[in-house]
């Protein structure tokens, strides 16, 4: 089961693995007891290691717990609509030993957005995402959706943002998700969704910049400048700035901006270290697409580093987070070229699930 997975619950260690025959259960009050099924009795003890445990944390966002008419706990998950009489939080257990709290949480790169928010409850925070109708931006604003967050989908295309909305709300019908509209390649734009979001009068707990531009052709935005460095860089650049007296008010909040690893192929200085703006936005001739991507992505990190030297005084924190070696996603769309390398690379890379951003975006 796609809930047992994300909870950890097929992954055991040797020295927690219970005998045949044998069935970890838990309290009401969330004590894990164990049922053998071949003698028919019940004890507190591991079978194994004779430790007795409990579960940590809340239930994962969308479980509820309830009793059926033989007193036996059950749990529904109401996002996948199904119940279950293990604890999705049995992968999460921890000794009754307060001085050695050991949990078995693990993180590494299959670990998926639902693993690192078991627990978390978003209620009550409100999280904007940028290009979030598809990829990463998408299965950010999902999991942040399905936690409690009021998520608002900053989107260029409002079709696609509109049918992502719908895709959110089939899996959990109570979730509180929006799109509006946020052009990068159009600095009036930026403006008219800062206008429009501090129009709603709500605070603003978690912004991520996540939107970009990849292996496209040359080309100018409308503002005349170069439209890798303005969408990936100066437009979220711009959007910050606008929303930065609603992050300070909403303190503790956080900026996370969406970097690769990719930035250290590149440079943005003359050979006499001095910056070098017309690196930043290329003419046509002094142009590559994957150098105008590195560079941009060089800012990102600038960017991240130096906001949050200004603000993490005020209750802001900024980070800058590479996704991991993802290349799956509709990133690459702009160039077959680019579209038929990532499609080989596929099966040795991380899947979209497991290279969400929310684990830079946790208080």
């Amino acid at each position: 089961m796609a809930a047992l997975r994300y909870a950890g619950l097929d992954d055991t260690d040797s020295e927690d693995e219970l005998p045949p025959g044998w069935e970890e259960r838990t309290t009401k009050d969330g004590w894990v007891y164990y049922a053998n099924h071949t003698e028919e009795k019940t004890q507190w003890e591991h079978p194994k290691t004779g430790k007795r445990k409990r579960v940590a944390g809340d239930l994962p966002y969308g479980w509820e717990q309830e009793t059926d008419e033989n007193g036996q706990v059950f749990f529904v998950d109401h996002i996948n609509k199904r119940t279950t009489y293990l604890d999705p939080r049995l992968a999460f257990t921890v000794d009754d030993n307060p001085t050695k709290p050991a949990t078995r949480q693990r993180y590494d790169g299959s670990t998926t957005a639902m693993e690192i928010l078991q627990g978390r409850d978003f209620t009550g925070k409100v999280v904007v995402v940028t290009g979030a109708n598809s990829g990463i931006g998408f299965e950010t604003a999902k999991s942040f959706a399905l936690h409690g967050a009021h998520v608002i989908l900053a989107c260029r295309n409002m079709a696609r943002a509109s049918e992502a909305v719908a895709r959110i709300l089939e899996e959990w019908h109570k979730a509180k998700v929006e799109a509006m509209t946020l052009d990068l390649a159009l600095l009036r734009s930026v403006q008219h969704f800062a206008e429009a979001f501090k129009a709603k009068n709500v605070p603003l707990h978690v912004l991520v910049c996540n939107a970009a531009a990849f292996a496209v052709s040359w080309s100018l935005t409308k503002d005349g400048l170069e439209t890798i460095f303005q969408v990936n860089h100066l437009g979220h650049f711009y959007l910050v700035q606008l929303l930065q007296d609603v992050l300070c008010r909403s303190a503790p909040a956080r900026v996370i901006v969406v970097s690769s690893e990719s930035h250290r192929f590149t440079d943005i200085n003359d050979s006499l270290g001095k910056l070098d703006f017309s690196r930043l936005s290329p003419s046509k001739s002094d142009y590559w697409a994957m150098l105008a991507y590195n560079r941009s992505k060089l800012c990102n990190i600038l960017f991240s580093n130096e906001l949050h030297r200004r603000l993490s005084p005020r209750g802001v924190t900024s980070n800058a987070v590479h996704p991991g070696n993802m290349m799956y996603s509709n990133i690459h769309r702009g160039w077959w070229v680019y579209t038929l390398l990532f499609t080989l690379a596929r099966p040795f890379t991380k899947s979209m699930v497991s290279d969400c951003l929310v684990a830079g975006s946790l208080f």
